[in-house]
């Protein structure tokens, strides 16, 4: 999965550590969501959201690999 969580970050302005203190996590957790280390739950992909102004779809991509898992008959 990918994210957009730096360039969002970074065009408010704010850093790891006041992202983190917005969405009620650690800055480490912040730094392993951004590089890629740790998918975010669903509670923090909806803090995310909510921080940012944008839909969860607008901040993580998932894997092309892992949709072809997804079964829809």
């Amino acid at each position: 999965m990918t994210n957009r969580l730096p360039v969002l970050r970074a065009e408010r302005r704010w850093s790891q550590a006041e992202l983190a203190d917005r969405i009620n996590v650690s800055r480490q957790t912040v730094v392993s969501l951004e590089n890629g280390r740790y998918e975010p739950t669903l509670k923090i992909a909806m803090r995310l959201s909510a921080v940012f102004g944008v839909s969860i779809e607008a901040i993580f991509t998932p894997d092309p690999q892992d949709l072809g898992l997804v079964r829809v008959e």
